[in-house]
Parts: structure tokens; C-alpha cells; sequence
């Protein structure tokens, strides 16, 4: 009975000072772990502007439009060409509308303008995405650090402690910290090599489309030019 009351006399100490709210959670895992809390900020953040991005901006049917201005071009009505590609600011419309104002000025001029477009596209198009590959290695070598500080806790409060089930208890916080920034760190870096996969092979789809459509816009031009 008396080593009952101990025990709950323990207990109840123990419970006093026992941290709550964030910073319970802040010691049971450790920096690393909230490091890594912003990095998959950031990755979602990378990932949702580039989806956004290269969905609303290059939603243009090039085949379609293609055929329109192709219409126009040969009915010689250039100026009414020029006005459907002002209809939006979209990368592929400033790359028509590049060709189009030069057409009068010769093969050389439209296909400088068209290529300085394309120059400029590019680089959006890719942007940021490549980060992603680097934030997945960050978010992997913050999850390793996490783990290593995980251990090293638990082997310092394992030297510390004397009573065998404060010995388990210490030993089982310091490997949930550990196994707990292993795995945040191998989640960011599975998230950002996929999107990287996903948002590069859309990326390389558009850039090969806008090659394209650029290459047959200028054989138009410069053929319409020469026709005339």
C-alpha cells in the first residue's frame, strides 16, 4: 500500500512538470524536425505556383492556333492576325504576335523576333523547378541530422538515468525522435523528386511544342514573305 502511494506520489510530480503544447513537441522532436516543417512549406508552395503556372499560361492549343494565324497569313490580312494573338498575355500569343509585327521587314527580322521570344520563355518555364531536386536533398540531410541528434540524446539520458524503466522510457523518446525526422526527411524528398518528375517532364513537353510551332510559324512567315 505504501509503495503504491510512492508511486502515484511520483507520478504526480512527474505530470507537474511535464512540458505541454508546442514545446512538448518541440522536445520530443527536436529542430531538425521543424526545419524540415518549412522546407515541405516551401515544396508545396514551389509546386503549387509552378502547377498554376504552366497550367494557366500555356493552355493554348498551338495546333489551333497555328491554323487560324496560317488562315490569315494567307488571306494577307496580318493586322487582324496580330489582334488574335493580342486577345491574351500568354507566352505562345507574344511568340506569334513577335513574328507577326516583323513580317514586313523580311525572313531575317521575323526570325530574330521569333527566337528572342523563345529565349525569354524558357527560362519561365523551368523556373524554380529545378530547386525542387535540391530541396529534396536539404530535406533528406536535415532528416539525417534530426536522427543523429536523436541518438546522441538518447545515449546522454541513457548515462544519466539509473532506474531501468526511466531507462526505456528515455530510450524509446530518443528513437521516435529519430525515426520521426528519418522519416519527415525521406517524405520531402520522395515529394520533391516526384514533382520534380512530373513538373520537368511538363516543362520539356511545352518547350518541345513551343519549338515546333515556333519552327512552323517561321516557315509561314518567311514563305509567305517570299511568296509575296
Amino acid at each position: 500500500m505504501q509503495a503504491a502511494l510512492v508511486q502515484l506520489l511520483v507520478l504526480a510530480q512527474a505530470a507537474q512538470h511535464e512540458e505541454t503544447g508546442l514545446a512538448a513537441f518541440y522536445h520530443k522532436v527536436g529542430l531538425a524536425f521543424f526545419v524540415n516543417i518549412g522546407i515541405i512549406i516551401i515544396c508545396l508552395a514551389v509546386i503549387a505556383e509552378r502547377t498554376i503556372f504552366l497550367a494557366s499560361k500555356f493552355r493554348v492549343n498551338s495546333r489551333e492556333l497555328l491554323a487560324q494565324v496560317k488562315k490569315l497569313v494567307q488571306a494577307n490580312n496580318i493586322d487582324r492576325a496580330i489582334k488574335l494573338c493580342e486577345a491574351a498575355d500568354v507566352p505562345m500569343l507574344r511568340v506569334f504576335r513577335a513574328g507577326l509585327m516583323q513580317v514586313n521587314r523580311g525572313p531575317d527580322a521575323v526570325v530574330t523576333a521569333i527566337e528572342e521570344q523563345t529565349m525569354e520563355i524558357e527560362p519561365q518555364v523551368n523556373k524554380r523547378i529545378n530547386a525542387l531536386f535540391s530541396l529534396a536533398n536539404i530535406g533528406t540531410l536535415f532528416g539525417l541530422l534530426g536522427t543523429i541528434i536523436g541518438l546522441i540524446n538518447t545515449f546522454r539520458a541513457l548515462d544519466r538515468v539509473q532506474d531501468p524503466a526511466a531507462k526505456q522510457q528515455a530510450l524509446a523518446r530518443g528513437i521516435s525522435e529519430a525515426m520521426l525526422n528519418t522519416a519527415l526527411g525521406l517524405g520531402i524528398a520522395l515529394l520533391c523528386l516526384i514533382a520534380h518528375l512530373l513538373l520537368g517532364g511538363q516543362a520539356k513537353r511545352i518547350l518541345s511544342d513551343l519549338e515546333q510551332t515556333s519552327t512552323k510559324l517561321i516557315n509561314l512567315l518567311t514563305s509567305q514573305r517570299e511568296g509575296a
